[in-house]
């Protein structure tokens, strides 16, 4: 079975590159960064038998808290995936995804409870803290 993760974000918007950050720092697992638009994941999965995405998430949760969803099994929760700097968020392409047949068998979604958004921020501790956490155990499940 094949595995890749993919990691979402903007690398000028402080903790909104929280999902490059866990794709870049994977050593076992392979890894690929997504900037820019999420409709691109739909190519970047095919024929990947199971696939982790990684991004910013918002939804009042204390900055650096990990959400983890089934998206193969289940719609994602759009109010938490909401925050985005791309041209659509992962929840719009992992639901149009779902609509074409296009998913993977296995879809893992995780968003990591964002803090500061600001240009040219670095990562707030408690995200960069929830990376480090994230990339262990997805470099070794």
């Amino acid at each position: 079975m094949n595995r890749l993760v993919i990691g979402v974000g903007n690398p000028t918007r402080g903790d909104g590159a929280a999902g490059l950050e866990v794709a870049r720092r994977m050593q076992v697992v392979p890894a690929t960064e997504q900037v820019g638009g999420s409709l691109e994941l739909i190519d970047l999965w095919d024929s990947v038998d199971e696939v982790v995405v990684v991004d910013a998430a918002r939804s009042g949760a204390p900055a650096g808290t990990i959400h983890r969803f089934d998206a193969a099994a289940h719609r994602l929760p759009a109010s938490t995936l909401a925050t985005s700097t791309h041209s659509i968020g992962v929840s719009q392409a992992v639901e149009l995804a779902r609509a074409l047949k296009r998913l993977p068998p296995r879809l893992t979604v995780y968003g990591i409870e964002i803090g500061d958004l600001s240009p040219g921020a670095g990562l707030s501790p408690a995200v960069a803290a929830s990376i480090e956490e994230l990339v262990e155990e997805l470099d070794h499940a």
